[in-house]
């Protein structure tokens, strides 16, 4: 039987902890593979911390970053994790960046896709991400792209939530309950050590969503994560199905 699959485009180290673990530990409990693409290691522009050590390098940085992002994506259960290396503030997209995501797409076959908001002012590494990420989704379903190897389909993609997202002009139309996996999530939260100010915060969230999701459903949920839909949802069906 094939194993499902999923894909999520980070654009630092720690976007894919923060924005989507919850989604990611349930769904790896599911026994979906998912892989996570860090795009950079958050090196210059979200690592603060340990740029006040003294005697600190980019590369001792980039190495600590990336330890950090691996124990996490082992908390969460990610089969695979990738680090694009691309820079961060500013990111620089390379065309052979973009030819792997592409491959990438049609070697693992995502039933999903997670990614950043269309928009962020306080950070355009994000909005890069995602136009990155769809834009290769759609050239991996291009028949005259490589021809003879098999195109993709069409993977449902969700957009994670902004630092701020009424700034970001996002707004969540999907609301996934993760109670049953926030301690994973927590763990893998709580290995991001260089952004520890961001702990609480991120727990917040996920305590807000909550509340959101039990009032919109006939579920108790107390952790949940939000997600914006990029493209409508087909269904055979318009009652409420059984929760995963």
């Amino acid at each position: 039987m094939h194993q499902k699959t999923g894909l999520v485009v980070s654009a630092h180290s720690a976007d894919f902890v923060w924005r989507a673990g919850g989604a990611i530990a349930a769904h790896a409990r599911q026994g979906y593979a998912v892989t996570v693409v860090c795009l950079s290691f958050g090196e210059r522009g979200e690592s603060a911390k340990l740029w006040k050590k003294s005697g600190m390098t980019l590369e001792a940085v980039k190495a600590d970053r990336r330890r950090e992002a691996e124990n996490a994506a082992k908390a969460l259960g990610v089969r695979d994790i990738l680090f694009y290396d691309l820079g961060d503030y500013p990111m620089q997209v390379t065309p052979e960046a973009f030819d792997r995501l592409v491959e990438l797409y049609r070697e693992i076959r995502p039933e999903f896709m997670l990614t950043h908001s269309r928009q962020d002012p306080y950070n355009f590494d994000h909005p890069m991400a995602t136009e990155f990420a769809q834009h290769a989704r759609v050239i991996a379903q291009a028949h005259g792209h490589k021809p003879g190897t098999p195109v993709l389909g069409a993977p449902p993609v969700y957009l994670f939530e902004p630092h701020q997202p009424e700034q970001c002009n996002w707004k969540p139309n999907f609301l996934l309950d993760i109670t049953d996996v926030w301690e994973k999530k927590l763990a893998a939260i709580k290995c991001m050590e260089g952004q520890e100010h961001l702990w609480e915060y991120y727990t917040r969230v996920a305590l807000q969503r909550g509340v959101q999701a039990s009032r919109n459903s006939d579920y108790k949920i107390t952790y949940g994560e939000a997600y914006e839909a990029v493209f409508p949802h087909v269904t055979g069906t318009l009652g409420h199905g059984a929760l995963a």
